[in-house]
């Protein structure tokens, strides 16, 4: 009998396809660049069914756990994952450097220059790899106004093992003191959070997260988002000795940008394969344990790549 059960990745599939055809058009800040958007959506994954790693386009799988590994470190610094191949960051970090280089300020190089300083000298690293307190920053070193540095993280991996049903495990990483006008000049973080706050909730012997996401860029970043949160709630869930329930992914404005188009054009046009399945090393028990070999993925077959351009966007 064959199943008539709708793929899961359908859901982001009908999100692009809803933006395309019901986005009002609106400009970026900073370039100026055209986009499309919706306000207020929701898509939902059961972790049972499969990792919700997109099939119609092959994701970067790499780049999604060396950055999660690298937000759970509590890092703020591109190092790390440049000195492990991945570029996701690079653009933020040689933006402000850019600026100074055009006033005549600092050595002119290319991004590509950059970054491979930052990987070599460490001086220069710990100068122009620093992208002020941004995810890792806020979810294990938060600064209170009294002075101590609160660990999101692990105060909810002690909650959900003493008192598991409670309805107050959230984490944040919006901290206004470091975002726009509302932080001190020379204070604010390189980018304010996409991906602002999340909740975590044990029901049935599952633990599921839901994430609440400001601004989403459904093309290139909402991929990466959903498999990062995902994975995210395996790993909380093994750590804490639950099954990982669903994840919930809820949008503020959701948006392609013009020069994605064609791409989601492209992409519509594609059927949606089985989910691949993800493995964690069953040994690891604490949080901070993970290690980038402790994941195996199963079985994926996904479409060949899209490419887009990054839209360097947020700051001032």
């Amino acid at each position: 009998m064959v199943s008539t059960k709708t793929h899961p990745e359908q859901q982001y599939l009908d999100l692009l396809d809803d933006i395309m055809k019901n986005g009002s058009e609106k400009k970026e800040f900073n370039s100026g660049i055209g986009l499309r958007s919706v306000f207020g959506r929701q898509i939902r994954f059961d972790l049972s069914e499969g990792f919700p790693l997109l099939t119609t386009k092959k994701v970067f799988l790499k780049g999604i756990i060396y950055e999660l590994l690298w937000f759970l470190k509590g890092d703020s610094n591109i190092k790390y994952l440049v000195e492990n191949g991945v570029h996701i960051w690079d653009e933020w970090a040689y933006k402000p450097y850019k600026k100074e280089m055009e006033a005549d300020k600092v050595e002119k190089m290319t991004q590509e220059e950059f970054v491979e300083k930052i990987k070599t000298d460490d001086k220069f690293a710990m100068r122009w790899g620093e992208l002020g307190p941004v995810y890792g920053r806020q979810w294990r070193k938060w600064l209170t106004s009294d002075g101590r540095e609160i660990d999101q993280i692990g105060w909810a991996v002690e909650k959900l093992r003493k008192t598991p049903t409670r309805k107050h495990v959230v984490i944040s990483a919006w901290n206004p003191e470091f975002i726009y006008e509302m932080a001190a000049p020379g204070k604010a973080m390189a980018l304010p959070p996409c991906h602002t706050i999340y909740q975590l909730d044990v029901r049935e012997g599952k633990l599921s997260l839901h994430l609440y996401q400001r601004s989403a860029d459904s093309f290139l970043g909402v991929p990466f988002n959903i498999a990062s949160y995902a994975l995210l709630t395996m790993m909380l869930a093994q750590v804490v000795g639950f099954e990982p329930g669903e994840f919930v992914h809820t949008y503020g404005d959701v948006h392609i940008y013009a020069n994605h188009f064609d791409q989601v054009k492209e992409q519509l046009k594609r059927k949606p394969r089985p989910f691949p399945k993800m493995k964690l090393n069953p040994k690891i028990k604490d949080i901070d344990k993970f290690d980038y070999n402790d994941f195996t993925l199963e079985n994926y077959d996904p479409h060949p790549p899209i490419k887009g351009e990054v839209t360097v966007v947020g700051g001032f």
